[in-house]
């Protein structure tokens, strides 16, 4: 099969890969779409050889071929893949009797991605979209799942005021998971325009610029100086800042939701967040919350078809324009928001 790999930093090549033939309990995935993540950008930055297997996570497709003690029936469907979650689990652990399988200290060793043009996994990471779901949809449920998670995780309430921390495609897929658990008011930081456009478009109340401490002011203007009930930092990255801002933006006793990934060590100032009696939570991937996997939430949210999340693929490039799909992900001077890499 063809596959993708870094070679080198912000250097993508295809090349020749071997097949995979699906375990017992596996499931052999036709890929049709594959989005590109912010984590996928930060990866082929650092990469300074070539990879020893394909990545890429957000990934919907088609079952083509099954293991031995998987149901042949199952061939045919459509699923998006929970490729480092539960697609890897052992499923005898503590965690993954928790359902909490991104835990999971004993995780197949097998290592591939979506940026291919198969991929085996374990059958019960492979969630059935609906018919009437497009592969767009369909790799949108990993990121959605995120989010949902997120905002599970983190107890958000009917009629609570949320504030979001950024609005790249976790920010705005934030978005979706707060309406659809019934946020309140929604107010959002935009770095760039079509990040603010879009963060409106999916039903955010109010968009402030992520420079100096609009977010904050906005929010106080709109809360009567009290804050945001809950808040999800989505950023991430090699400072502290929008987590110093995600607990300033936060009510005295209120929530902060860490989705964003973070590198090196972070310098927190952590007398205010104690004095307000922040709860801080991190929230990593997706599982199990009360009995329902949030990638099964996400595929309900998506299948519904009044919610337009779609809108923030942006850009869709074939596997063999995979170099020109991360350069326009990483330039948002094209217009980008979500990438995604599309097969027939």
């Amino acid at each position: 099969m063809k596959a993708a790999f870094y070679v080198g930093p912000n250097q993508m090549e295809i090349h020749d890969y071997e097949t995979p033939s699906p375990e017992p309990d596996e499931v052999l995935v036709r890929i049709k779409s594959t989005g590109i993540c912010g984590s996928d950008l930060n990866m082929n930055l650092a990469k300074t050889g070539p990879d020893i297997a394909p990545s890429g996570h957000e990934i919907a497709g088609e079952i083509v071929d099954v293991g031995q003690r998987v149901n042949p029936e199952n061939i045919g469907k459509k699923v998006a893949v929970d490729g480092i979650g539960t697609g890897k689990a052992c499923f005898n652990c503590w965690y993954c009797r928790q359902g909490q399988y991104i835990h999971c200290p004993n995780k197949n060793s097998r290592s591939s991605g979506g940026f291919a043009e198969f991929v085996c996994k374990d059958l019960r990471g492979c969630f059935e979209l609906t018919e009437s779901m497009t592969w767009e949809e369909g790799a949108l449920v990993e990121p959605l799942a995120v989010s949902v998670h997120g905002a599970r995780i983190g107890n958000l309430k009917g009629g609570e005021t949320v504030a979001i921390v950024g609005s790249g495609n976790i920010g705005l897929t934030t978005i979706t998971a707060a309406k659809e658990l019934g946020a309140g008011q929604i107010f959002v930081s935009a770095r760039h325009q079509q990040q603010a456009d879009m963060a409106l478009k999916l039903g955010a109340t109010e968009v402030a610029s992520s420079e100096g401490d609009d977010l904050e002011q906005l929010i106080l203007d709109h809360t009567s100086g009290r804050g945001a009930d809950i808040t999800f930092e989505t950023v991430g990255g090699s400072t502290s800042a929008t987590l110093s801002q995600s607990m300033k933006v936060t009510r005295r006793q209120g929530r902060v939701v860490i989705l964003g990934v973070f590198y090196g060590d972070q310098a927190i100032d952590w007398n205010g967040p104690v004095l307000k009696e922040l709860t801080v939570q991190g929230s990593s991937c997706y599982g199990l919350i009360d009995g329902i996997h949030d990638y099964e939430a996400s595929v309900e949210i998506l299948s519904r078809k009044h919610v337009n999340l779609s809108e923030i693929v942006t850009h869709k490039f074939g596997l063999e324009e995979i170099q020109k799909g991360f350069e326009t992900a990483y330039d948002k001077k094209t217009g980008s928001i979500k990438v995604q890499i599309m097969q027939n």
